[in-house]
């Protein structure tokens, strides 16, 4: 008759194992270390060994007691596998910031360390080790920047932050593509209501950083916007948000209509030349200026600016007629942020912000937007003509 082990007490032997097997290799790794130490770096010094003291050590393989660190009789030796007072190797200062980057909150993941490792984080302790991004996003936002970008996407989100009291605060991000064609998120800034003067003076911060020459903003149609972005950059153009346009179009237009409505919308901006664009306007205006006069004016007053995009190359007029670019990105920082419902101070915005953005840094780091090495030769043309 066969008897097996219970699956947890097989996990418990088997980590049980693999501590005791690091614990050994620890100790055998700082043997040799105080033995070169003695024989080579205090060679010609009075010096020996002066036995054992022990200590614990959580690693990523769970907590290790009774580690005995060789000392020498000086107080001189210092192994390089930690620090004097350091408790724990540096992976779970790393585990703890991707956990807060996923959106978990402090608590959160005070509560999962204090499973797998048996030691108690307060959600002070895992706020104060997330504290060590700080020091790089203040870096991080005074980096300087290219000199050149073909185009600076613009848009922002509300998040629910607490300073005396909680209150909906924005958060300001810019997406430049350089004139190579690779995406990067230039800055973001935490704080206050969304406005033209917020955005002039990050624009202004660009500006200060690097960015001189760009050729084309993409943003929404935020009251007083255009005119901002123009006194940064006055040699840029425009490029109001078609898909929020059609957006803020269809919620004012009856149900019934709608389909027909954005149908014939797509006729204006998909196509081939503005001349056909203008074209398609005017169809649009004959079909629904009666229904819906005030819709229609607001698309004869931005037509212009709504079909900027069409004096671009065509390899990439559908990326840069849209916000669609930075969007993606604003709602995965809102997805990490609204597991959290609310945040306790504007640093804690930022870092959750900052990781979030570092992401996809990285990843757009070798990957050029669609359309941009065809464009390039185009790009440049209108880069020599403003600039």
């Amino acid at each position: 008759m066969s008897s097996s082990i219970p699956n947890s007490d097989f996990v418990n032997q088997l980590e049980n194992l693999i501590r005791e097997f690091v614990k050994e290799k620890l100790e055998l790794i700082m043997k040799e270390e105080i033995k070169n130490f003695l024989e080579v770096e205090q060679k010609e010094v009075h010096n020996s060994r002066n036995g054992y003291y022990t200590r614990s050590l959580d690693t990523k393989y769970g907590k290790i007691d009774q580690l005995y660190v060789p000392r020498d009789r000086n107080g001189d030796f210092q192994t390089q596998l930690f620090e004097p007072y350091q408790r724990r190797d540096g992976w779970l200062e790393e585990a703890i910031i991707k956990m807060y980057q996923s959106g978990m909150s402090t608590r959160e993941i005070g509560k999962f360390i204090e499973r797998i490792l048996g030691s108690s984080y307060s959600p002070t302790t895992i706020s104060n080790i997330t504290d060590a991004t700080i020091e790089d996003i203040r870096k991080w936002q005074q980096r300087p920047l290219n000199k050149r970008y073909s185009v600076l996407y613009l848009d922002g989100l509300y998040i629910k932050v607490r300073r005396d009291t909680y209150a909906k605060e924005v958060i300001y991000i810019v997406l430049g593509v350089n004139e190579d064609g690779y995406r990067e998120i230039l800055g973001f800034y935490v704080g206050g209501q969304e406005s033209a003067l917020g955005w002039q003076e990050i624009l202004q911060d660009l500006y200060q950083r690097g960015v001189k020459e760009v050729l084309l903003g993409v943003f929404d149609g935020l009251n007083g916007l255009e005119e901002a972005f123009k006194s940064v950059y006055p040699k840029a153009d425009v490029q109001r948000c078609v898909v929020h346009k059609v957006r803020n179009t269809l919620n004012k237009v009856r149900k019934k209509d709608q389909i027909e409505v954005a149908e014939d919308l797509k006729l204006i901006y998909r196509a081939a030349t503005k001349e056909a664009a203008i074209q398609a306007f005017h169809e649009f205006e004959k079909k629904w200026s009666k229904k819906y006069a005030r819709e229609v004016q607001s698309w004869e007053k931005d037509l212009d600016v709504l079909l900027t995009f069409m004096k671009y190359p065509l390899s990439i007029r559908s990326v840069i007629y849209t916000t669609n670019a930075i969007e993606r990105t604003i709602k995965d920082i809102r997805r990490r942020l609204k597991t959290m419902n609310s945040l306790s101070s504007i640093e804690a915005a930022e870092k959750i912000t900052y990781l979030t953005i570092q992401d996809f840094n990285e990843k757009w780091s070798n990957r050029k937007l669609r359309g941009f090495s065809n464009a390039y030769q185009a790009l440049q043309e209108m880069f020599e003509e403003r600039y």
